[in-house]
């Protein structure tokens, strides 16, 4: 059982949060899926990422990645066996299909795709627009004003 936290205070006091706290509430409010296919979530960098899936037993033309917004969707389905004279006396290789679902933060963006011996990895950077980046804003001391303001005064006595 799941304890369930309550916004509500922080929704009184803030701004612009909402998307967050929903996306923290996000997972008590979902029933636990499988964990299949295992993964991984690596930090590479300041702003690079990397998630590694293990799908052993599928090949590269059963995956499909796309990327929905602040959405990335994993897909596997693999394609139907042609009928075969083998029998299996045990099948312990996962084959089945599934959809893996992560959120990506804003400016999140899908640089590449690897997949190599049933292992796929999908490298993720947060690309953050200039407009959005930190800038530097200059600073002028009230002197300078002060200064550039005189000699306008002093023009305007002249033209009188």
């Amino acid at each position: 059982m799941r304890a369930t936290i309550d916004f509500a205070p922080l929704f009184r006091s803030s701004v612009g949060f909402d998307r967050m706290l929903n996306a923290l509430d996000l997972p008590s409010r979902i029933p636990a899926v499988d964990n299949w296919p295992p993964y991984d979530i690596v930090k590479t960098g300041e702003d690079d990422y990397r998630i590694d899936m293990a799908v052993a037993g599928l090949a590269e033309a059963d995956l499909t990645i796309t990327q929905e917004r602040n959405t990335l969707v994993v897909t596997g389905r693999k394609a139907p066996e042609p009928q075969s004279a083998a029998e299996y006396l045990h099948r312990g290789i996962a084959g089945r299909e599934f959809e893996r679902r992560f959120d990506l933060a804003e400016h999140m963006k899908v640089t590449d795709a690897h997949f190599e011996n049933g292992l796929l990895s999908i490298t993720l950077k947060r690309e953050i627009p200039e407009a959005m980046k930190p800038r530097r804003i200059a600073i002028t001391s009230s002197t300078a004003r002060a200064e550039e303001a005189v000699p306008q005064i002093e023009a305007r006595k002249e033209a009188a």
